[in-house]
């Protein structure tokens, strides 16, 4: 017993310090499905702030993004510079008239279940590389990952 004891002990620091050996994101500061070993950039926008009677919609030009995943729970790969990964939140994106848009009501006010951000992980891996994914099933349709306090998007969709 002791003796296994001590192998576990020897073992978890070993697993622990592997390093990362995937794909790298060509460049910083934007996100890349992982699928495999191959990444695929999620498209970059800049979402338009529109104040509404007692909302404000943030939306997105285009019904469908290119860059899309089968997986309920996608992951990305991202290299930090000046985007901080821990600030990033995943939003679900409702589709009308040929836009994508995510609405929150004034503040104080109970906020939709839509405008609400989903659960994201993000875990280090050396470097300034990060690996960032969704923490809960999405649903198939539009999201958008988002630097808090940013305009900037990293539109995907989950089919």
């Amino acid at each position: 017993m002791l003796r296994s004891l001590l192998v576990a002990t020897l073992l978890v620091p070993a697993i622990w310090a592997q390093k990362y050996t995937g794909p790298k994101p060509p460049k910083p500061d934007t996100l890349f499905l992982l699928h495999a070993t191959n990444l695929v950039p999620a498209e970059i926008a800049e979402a338009k702030e529109e104040k509404r009677k007692n909302e404000v919609a943030y939306v997105v030009d285009g019904a469908a993004s290119q860059a899309r995943t089968p997986m309920a729970e996608p992951i990305f790969l991202f290299e930090s510079n000046r985007i901080k990964a821990d600030q990033l939140q995943l939003y679900r994106l409702e589709v009308k008239n040929g836009k994508r848009e995510v609405v929150f009501p004034p503040a104080g006010k109970k906020p939709k279940e839509s405008s609400r951000p989903l659960h994201l992980s993000v875990k280090p891996l050396g470097g300034g590389l990060y690996r960032v994914e969704a923490n809960e099933f999405l649903q198939n349709g539009e999201y958008a990952i988002t630097p808090e306090g940013s305009n900037q998007v990293f539109l995907f969709q989950v089919y």
